[in-house]
């Protein structure tokens, strides 16, 4: 495994060298130590997370992906504190977990809000189960609310609000506690793709402006790329970590970087990584079957 790398296939330039520097130079809040996950069954024992390995700075954003199977959710729902591992440990500030807590946010792909409860006091309610009275845990909301957007939707119900918007909401109730890292599990995988570029520069300006650490879960490679200060590479059947790259483009990220040599070739890093061509993969099983059924009969073929 090759850990916290600029990626050797770029000149990387003085200003993205100083950015790691800094970012190198604040306290570590997350460690992850030889973690380990098994799940037992009838039918045996399934290796999910295997020797994991990585640290998470203050405020620094940390992107996680890998193939189908690596255990990705795995991963983020130890770090939440909703599962447990059967080896290792992670600390945050120095601290074992051993549950949830209000020192960790946490977002679901799924937007999990109370559909009964309006907007504000969705984000009421985890100030209110964490003893604030009704008036601070509202003037809390209302404030993260004006954050994000939406603080004129603070009486709308869940239902009428479009999919980027619930998800704020989400964002904005996962914040309110002022959480030391904020876990987010693919949390704009289910929605368009306008909506998606949206709310990646929406999720951008938020962590630029709070005291909050990043690490997110996605399976897309231009998502993590535009998102991050380095990505976490698992490889799956068990998830471990393959590579951590350092991403060589330089901040303030644009959507006009998607056409950069920086931002190419991390790419290119990345597939080769996730998606080795036709690597372990039997030579018989590479090719076409040869007894594929003809559904249609049409004069011209396809190439």
């Amino acid at each position: 495994m090759t850990t916290d790398i600029l990626p050797s296939y770029l000149d990387q330039s003085d200003a993205v060298r100083a950015r790691f520097e800094r970012i190198r130079q604040r306290e570590v809040i997350l460690e992850v130590r030889a973690l380990g996950k098994c799940y037992r069954s009838a039918q045996g024992e399934t290796e999910a997370l295997r020797g994991i390995d990585f640290t998470v700075r203050r405020r620094e954003f940390v992107c996680v992906i890998g193939p189908s199977g690596c255990g990705k959710s795995t991963l983020i729902r130890i770090l939440a504190g909703l599962d447990n591992h059967t080896s290792g440990e992670v600390l945050l500030d120095g601290k074992p977990i051993k549950g949830p807590g209000q020192d960790r946010g946490m977002v679901f792909q799924g937007y999990s809000l109370f559909p009964w409860l309006t907007v504000k006091r969705n984000v009421m309610f985890g100030p209110e189960m964490n003893g604030r009275s009704k008036d601070e845990a509202e003037r809390d909301a209302l404030l993260w609310l004006d954050l994000v957007g939406l603080e004129k939707f603070a009486d709308a119900y869940p239902h009428q609000l479009s999919g980027g918007m619930r998800q704020r909401v989400a964002i904005a109730r996962a914040l309110v506690n002022q959480p030391r890292i904020l876990l987010m599990d693919e949390p704009f995988g289910a929605l368009d793709a306008q909506t998606r570029a949206k709310m990646q520069s929406h999720l951008i300006e938020i962590w630029k402006n709070i005291d909050v650490t990043v690490l997110f879960i996605t399976h897309d490679l231009d998502e993590a790329i535009y998102l991050a200060d380095r990505i976490l590479v698992l490889k799956a059947h068990p998830g471990e970590v393959q590579e951590v790259i350092e991403v060589p483009v330089p901040r303030p990220h644009t959507l006009g970087q998607f056409n950069s040599p920086e931002f190419r070739a991390t790419k290119a890093r990345l597939e080769a990584l996730i998606h080795p061509e036709s690597e372990g993969v039997p030579e018989d099983e590479q090719k076409v079957h040869p007894h594929l059924i003809r559904l249609t009969d049409v004069t011209d073929n396809v190439e």
